[in-house]
């Protein structure tokens, strides 16, 4: 009986090996004349073929699948980075544009008024939060020839004089201050009056003690009248906004409203040396 069993299982054997040798040689690459039977054999097994590929496929799509994640997430954030980088040089390169702009104009004040040699440029580097309109702090000093009582200037009009002066730093009173006063003219009448600041912080200006039966319109131009030692004459300050007469009864005040955004003012022109500014007649209702 275990004789018999063994002869089957040899012949089984010899059968299993038999077909994997043809198995292996209708498949093998190369050949291009099939048998009936290779062919047969091929169009049988390239189903099973096909699925044992899609199954590979898949698994190794699930397999990769993670590793892939943990990638992209990193080369999303890498990006981010980039992104975020590249607008913050934008913006700066923004700024450099804005303020490249700025000192051009501060350039083309100077070349238009000749003040070349008896002026500085200086960059406002503090200001005083509780006093926003009374003093800032600027960039310049004994060291660029500014002492007390320069003017202090923009391509706008004028901003104050210098009170305090250190060998690199300047601290200047603003024209909005009410300790500031400044000798000024209407320009159409040459009415000449008194400039103050106003201490409610509004940015406004005060043209005090004009006569009374003086005739004031709306919109005329307000410059400095050169009278006294500290602002020279024709340097644009503002416009008449409204008047109205003071309690004395004897004089008028016009408020005025200044050519110069003292909230954006970031750059000022010092006046180092004496100048003579050629007076302007800007249209009606047009800044300088």
């Amino acid at each position: 009986m275990r004789r018999l069993v063994s002869a089957r299982n040899l012949v089984f054997l010899l059968i299993l090996v038999g077909f994997t040798v043809f198995a292996m040689h209708i498949t093998a690459p190369g050949r291009s004349n099939l048998t009936p039977i290779e062919s047969m054999l091929k169009d049988t097994l390239a189903p099973l073929q096909k699925g044992i590929l899609h199954l590979g496929t898949s698994a190794r799509g699930w397999i990769v699948f993670p590793f892939k994640m943990a990638f992209y997430s990193r080369e999303n954030k890498q990006l981010k980075e980039e992104v975020d980088k590249l607008k913050g040089q934008v913006r700066q390169i923004k700024e450099y544009e804005l303020e490249n702009e700025r000192l051009r104009k501060l350039l083309d004040y100077e070349n238009d008024n000749k003040l070349q040699g008896a002026a500085v440029v200086a960059s406002i580097i503090a200001r005083d939060p509780g006093n926003w309109f009374g003093t800032f702090t600027v960039s310049r000093g004994l060291a660029d020839s500014v002492k007390v009582d320069c003017t202090v200037t923009s391509p706008a009009g004028l901003v104050g004089r210098v009170i305090a002066v250190s060998n690199h730093t300047a601290e200047v009173l603003l024209v909005t201050d009410p300790r500031s006063g400044v000798g000024c003219i209407l320009q159409g009448s040459r009415t000449p009056g008194i400039l103050e600041g106003v201490a409610s912080g509004s940015g406004t200006l005060n043209l005090i003690h004009l006569p009374v039966a003086q005739d004031i319109k709306k919109g005329e131009v307000v410059i400095t009248s050169g009278v006294g030692s500290i602002f020279p004459k024709d340097i644009p300050v503002g416009e008449v906004e409204s008047f109205y007469k003071e309690s004395s009864g004897l004089f008028k005040t016009a408020v005025i409203k200044p050519y110069v955004d003292f909230n954006r003012l970031e750059e000022v022109i010092i006046l180092t040396g004496k100048v003579q500014f050629p007076e302007k007649l800007p249209a009606e209702g047009d800044n300088p």
